[in-house]
C-alpha cells in the first residue's frame, strides 16, 4: 500500500471533510434527491438533474477520502529543524526575474492549496527546492520558460 506523507493539520482537515460529507451533506442531497422526485416528471426535472449530480459528487469524494485517509503517514513537522528544504519546511524565495517574493509550505499532495501557500511535495516547484539551503538558487521548468528563484529563509513551524 502506497503511503502519503502529510502533517498532522492536514489529516485533521481530510478527516473533519470526510465527517462533514458524511453527516451533513449526504443526508441533504438525499433530501433534495427525494424534494425533486415528488415534483413529478423525472427527465425534465433540473433540481432532480442538479442533485444527483452534486450527489455524485459527495460520493465520489467520500470514496477518495475514505481511500486516503487510512494511507496517511503523518510527520510531525513541529520535530523538524535546520536550514535545508525537506516535507514541512516553510520556503520563502524570490523570483529572479520580476524581484516578487513568495512563501509557500511544502506539504502533502492531498493538502496541497496553493490559494493557501502550501504546494505539494510533488510540484515541479517543491521538487527543484528540496535538499537546498537558504541563498540557493533554484531552477524551475515553466511553459514560458525556467523560471528562476532564490530561496531567502527556511523554516519549520
Amino acid at each position: 500500500m502506497q503511503k502519503f506523507p502529510m502533517t498532522a493539520e492536514g489529516l485533521n482537515r481530510l478527516e473533519g471533510e470526510l465527517r462533514h460529507l458524511k453527516s451533513e451533506e449526504r443526508p441533504a442531497v438525499i433530501r433534495a434527491i427525494a424534494e425533486a422526485r415528488a415534483h413529478g416528471d423525472l427527465s425534465e426535472n433540473a433540481e432532480y438533474h442538479a442533485a444527483r449530480e452534486r450527489q455524485s459528487f459527495i460520493e465520489g469524494r467520500i470514496a477518495e477520502l475514505e481511500s486516503v485517509i487510512p494511507s496517511v503517514e503523518v510527520i510531525d513537522v513541529s520535530k523538524l529543524s535546520g536550514d535545508q528544504v525537506r516535507f514541512g519546511a516553510t520556503v520563502t524565495i524570490i523570483d529572479d526575474e520580476s524581484e516578487e517574493e513568495k512563501t509557500y509550505r511544502i506539504v502533502g499532495q492531498h493538502e496541497a492549496d496553493t490559494k493557501q501557500g502550501s504546494i505539494s511535495l510533488s510540484s515541479p516547484l517543491a521538487k527543484a527546492l528540496l535538499g537546498k539551503s537558504v541563498g540557493d538558487t533554484v531552477e524551475v521548468p515553466a511553459p514560458g520558460g525556467a523560471r528562476a528563484y532564490e530561496i531567502t529563509k527556511v523554516r519549520f513551524r
